[in-house]
């Protein structure tokens, strides 16, 4: 097997390679170093590496594994983290210009706890400042590109995480959702992407959800909606990643024992999949209703028992105006008024008009009554959906409107079939829902459109029920495209596979 072909296995497989002896660690972290080099010019995905520490990590690891000790799951597996998990002595920007020269003393609880399974962190990936866009540019490090076409967005907030781990220069990575920040890069970058339940993985060490030079706020004010979880080439590195970072954290008391609702087995011949290919009137791209009923239409086929249907009585203007009150609230009291101030400026001179951006508007001027009661809204959509979600092992929908789209500036509208449509809308429109009712999702990479650019899908499954979510993605795993590398990052040298 080529060097090429290696860079692409999944997590997983790697681990087991390394472990078996069939790859020693020191040669899998050389192997990315080589890509990162080659490669991340073309995307900037790769934003700061630790190159001589991955290596004596490394050492270490092919050191133990002869004394016959696998340190864990993940055991010489290099892999990268979103720049907004704090990692000790290694530079934590948050693509926030006030921090350019952060340096963690103490990592983020995931960091530690993939370190813990064995993993080697070779660096860290780009975000936009503060993780707070759909796009991925900063003044510290600048633009990411995505991997099938270098001129369009790979996603945001965690679109590094997606470019690299889609052009093969990372076996895996760490990302957080506020409103879709997993979902959206995995869908337009073409990898599987995970938005574990809400409170089901700590929040210890993840930036601006914390203490930040420039913003004297509040400590962890992000209660609600914010969520960590892994993206991979596959459902099976998605699980173990899941495994290794969710549970208890003494430092977040908001994260409970891991509970389940996993109803044992999932039989493929009694599985009832809901389905719809649009929700709110945001209309989707031609290609994405067609690659979505195409999809449901081969589980049908299979044997599963599918029905196109969405919540019946589902305010979606209510839902994208609650998220945005609630998301505003909780950014806007961890803000010194100043910094407050000129969030609201930039938002309200956006060309965009959606509900989002009026919740969020709504959100940041701090009004406690409107926030308690946006809460108190929440909980009756969260039970609205868990009612629906009783009714169906799954649900799937679409991730945003459409294909990655061109880089430009933020709240510019976005063009879907010729037609413009609001920025929010069409990046966050479907996302955000899940977000605010806390629902486990899963992105599966469905197909390409016409132009060769990834669709994925949204499964959706009931509160808690993480590992069933999973076992259903299995199950209808087969039945779509799945990962596959693109062409321009296939080589191991740089050049065109």
């Amino acid at each position: 097997m080529s060097a090429a072909d290696q860079a692409f296995l999944p997590a997983h497989e790697l681990a087991r390679q390394i472990r078996d002896r069939e790859l020693s660690a020191v040669e899998a972290v050389r192997m990315y170093l080589d890509r990162i080099e080659a490669f991340n010019p073309a995307l900037n995905a790769v934003v700061t590496l630790q190159s001589d520490a991955a290596l004596a990590r490394a050492e270490q690891a092919d050191r133990a594994l002869t004394r016959g000790v696998v340190w864990g799951r993940f055991h010489g597996v290099p892999v990268t983290i979103k720049d907004c998990f704090e990692t000790a002595g290694l530079r934590t920007t948050c693509g926030f210009k006030q921090m350019a020269d952060h340096v963690p003393a103490a990592d983020a609880t995931v960091v530690s706890r993939l370190s813990h399974a064995g993993a080697i962190i070779l660096g860290k990936t780009n975000v936009p400042p503060l993780a707070a866009d759909y796009q991925t540019d900063n003044p510290i490090f600048g633009r990411s590109n995505n991997p099938w076409n270098t001129e369009c967005t790979p996603g945001g907030s965690s679109g590094g995480s997606a470019a690299a781990v889609a052009a093969g220069l990372s076996a895996l990575d760490i990302g957080s959702d506020l409103g879709g920040s997993i979902r959206v890069p995995a869908h337009y970058c073409g990898v599987y992407g995970l938005k574990p339940t809400e409170h089901r993985v700590s929040s210890v060490g993840h930036l601006p959800d914390a203490d930040l030079p420039g913003l004297s706020g509040v400590r962890a004010s992000l209660r609600h909606q914010g969520v960590y979880g892994p993206i991979a080439r596959s459902i099976q590195d998605l699980r173990l990643a899941l495994q290794v970072i969710e549970g208890p954290d003494p430092l977040s008391p908001a994260v409970p024992p891991v509970s389940s609702i996993e109803h044992g087995e999932v039989r493929p011949r009694h599985l009832r999949i809901a389905w719809c290919d649009q929700l709110g009137g945001i209309t989707v791209s031609g290609e994405t209703s067609t690659m979505l009923t195409s999809f449901a239409s081969r589980l049908d086929r299979a044997g599963f028992e599918v029905h196109r249907t969405a919540p019946q009585g589902w305010d979606l203007e209510e839902i994208w105006r609650t998220w945005g009150e609630i998301a505003g609230a909780e950014i806007g009291v961890a803000c010194p008024v100043v910094v407050r101030a000129l969030l609201r400026f930039d938002i309200w001179r956006s060309s965009d008009r959606s509900w989002m951006r009026h919740g969020l508007l709504r959100g940041l001027r701090l009004d406690l009554r409107r926030y308690m009661a946006a809460l108190a809204r929440r909980d009756r959509l969260i039970a609205a959906l868990e009612s629906f979600l009783g009714k169906w092992d799954c649900w799937l929908c679409p991730v945003t409107a459409g294909p990655a789209f061109s880089h430009r500036k933020s709240g510019t509208a976005i063009e879907i079939d010729g037609r413009p449509i609001d920025y929010f809308n069409a990046a966050a429109a479907y996302t955000t829902p899940f977000n605010l009712t806390g629902n486990p999702v899963l992105v599966l990479p469905v197909g390409q459109s016409a132009a060769g650019l990834p669709i994925g899908v949204q499964v959706v499954v009931r509160r808690w029920a993480d590992e069933r979510l999973l076992a259903i993605g299995e199950l209808i795993d087969p039945f779509v495209a799945g990962f596959s590398a693109p062409g321009h990052f296939r080589g191991g040298d740089g050049t065109a596979g």
